[in-house]
């Protein structure tokens, strides 16, 4: 592992304590755009996050849907100590198809960015980059991109989900 050990990651402020502050049961609603600021759809989501492998890694699965059809997937959140970056591989039954879309990100404030691509019918890929915002410990904001290849537009949002923390039984 690189200098800063694992450990060290999962105490107060470490990047791991801040992946495993996401885990809980999540509820909220998912906007969806296909074209630049015309929204497509509008759905409650509901979502589980829960740290997996002593805390190396979160786990997100969700579902809702998307234009009245049931949608679901997944993602696992990492943090590469020794890469010092964020991993994501993402999954779900509608955007990615039967692919994993995997993603890195640097570090760079509390929240987690990623970026990575995926194939166009025709041309180039397209990049799809993620944020993961928690502005509080009951609040969760997940936004994907569209990014288009160099010379052919500019990048919009595609997915959004805000999330409020269902409280424990």
């Amino acid at each position: 592992m690189s200098q800063r050990s694992f450990q060290e990651s999962l105490s107060e402020g470490g990047i791991h304590h801040r992946l495993g502050q996401l885990a809980g049961q999540w509820e909220g609603v998912t906007k969806t755009w296909f074209e630049p600021e015309k929204l497509a759809d509008e759905s409650a989501w509901r979502g589980t996050i829960r740290p997996v492998a002593g805390g190396r890694f979160v786990v997100h699965e969700y579902e809702g849907s998307l234009q009245g059809k049931p949608l679901s997937g997944m993602a696992v959140y990492a943090y590469h100590l020794d890469l010092d970056r964020y991993e994501v591989a993402w999954l779900d039954t509608f955007h990615t198809g039967t692919a994993l879309m995997y993603s890195t990100g640097a570090p760079a404030g509390k929240g987690l960015g990623v970026l990575g691509s995926y194939g166009a019918p025709s041309g180039p890929p397209w990049g799809w980059r993620t944020e993961i915002h928690q502005p509080d410990a009951d609040q969760l904001i997940i936004t994907h991109y569209n990014v288009p290849p160099e010379g052919q537009g500019t990048e919009a949002k595609a997915v959004e989900t805000v999330y409020r923390r269902v409280p424990s039984r």
